[in-house]
Formats: structure tokens, C-alpha cells, sequence
């Protein structure tokens, strides 16, 4: 299987820099360096909360709040609008997402 383009080097670069093989003891700062994304369920989680106390102007801010609040991460601009698209496909108004 092929990895897209941006993946493939970023495997290139750690066969650079590790041409026999990454050391035991290298892992965990690798994965370090990897980003937090929320999986499929917290994003609905954090959708569900929403809804769920009933505010109707829900914005970027109150969805960055409460993803921090599940996650104790701070939330990733990726993460903020794939709750927001939550919301839009279950009907909500986030015309004031932008705030």
C-alpha cells in the first residue's frame, strides 16, 4: 500500500536519521512529537455535550473549552472544526462559531 506523499516523507526523514533501525529507547520521544487528534466518538461526545446544555449560539470558543475539558490537551484547530461540522450536520446554527 502506498503512503500519500506527506507520510512517505516523514518515513524518509526517520530512515535518515535511523538507518539501522529506531532505538528502543527512542520511541517514546518519537511518539511524543505526534499530535493529539480526538477520536470519532469524543467528537460526538463533545457535540453531544453541547447540545445537551442547550445553548443555540454555540461558537469556536465554547467548543475549544470543552474539548480541553475531556481531553485535559489543548484542542487543535482540526479538532474545533470537526466538532463544528458535527454540530452543522446535526442541524445546530454555528453562525457564531467565528468568535
Amino acid at each position: 500500500m502506498a503512503l500519500p506523499p506527506f507520510l512517505a516523507s516523514i518515513v524518509e526523514w526517520l530512515r535518515a536519521g535511523y538507518p539501522e533501525g529506531v532505538p528502543e529507547q527512542d520511541y517514546v520521544p518519537l511518539f511524543a512529537l505526534l499530535a493529539r487528534r480526538l477520536s470519532d466518538e469524543e467528537v460526538a461526545q463533545v457535540a453531544d455535550t453541547l447540545i445537551e446544555d442547550g445553548d443555540l449560539s454555540i461558537n469556536r470558543i465554547d467548543i475549544a473549552v470543552l474539548i480541553s475539558k475531556i481531553t485535559n490537551n489543548m484542542p487543535s484547530s482540526d479538532d474545533v472544526d470537526r466538532v463544528r461540522r458535527q454540530l452543522e450536520a446535526g442541524g445546530w446554527d454555528t453562525t457564531q462559531y467565528d468568535l
